[in-house]
């Protein structure tokens, strides 16, 4: 298990050089949200980023068919990127549990952290960031 109080430049850069498609849990159209930033960010930097939101779903954000639920994807997702508030962290930790092939990532945006939650996805296979953003840690890393 890891410690979630501090994460070694080389492990987070070993998290983002196995990631290539992403879900964006909480994802707005809204261009001043930092989700939408976030999004940009990632398209940006080639990943392939696929929008959750189920008040959204069926329309686009940033050109990209926003999802109800993380079991609508079209296909597996390396990571789920959490823009939600921490108490939703659990629930998104077992939705992702529950897919057909679940990710290997679970990142918890800034100030998204729930230590329970983290155990369940580790406990499941998954490598967990919490409390980071990785538009921020990207550039930082040099990567």
């Amino acid at each position: 298990m890891t410690r979630h109080d501090n994460y070694p430049d080389d492990y987070l850069r070993a998290v983002l050089g196995k990631v290539q498609s992403i879900a964006l849990v909480g994802a707005s159209p809204k261009p001043d949200r930092p989700s939408f930033g976030v999004m940009r960010f990632l398209l940006a930097h080639g990943y392939r980023v696929f929008p959750v939101n189920p008040g959204q779903a069926g329309k686009e954000i940033l050109g990209q068919t926003v999802y109800a639920t993380l079991a609508d994807l079209p296909e597996a997702v390396d990571m789920i990127d959490v823009f939600r508030a921490p108490e939703y962290l659990g629930a998104v930790v077992e939705e992702a549990k529950s897919l057909a092939i679940p990710p290997k990532v679970i990142w918890g945006q800034l100030s998204v952290r729930d230590d329970e939650a983290a155990s369940r996805a580790e406990a499941a296979g998954m490598t967990v960031v919490m409390d980071r953003c990785p538009a921020i840690e990207i550039p930082r890393l040099g990567l």
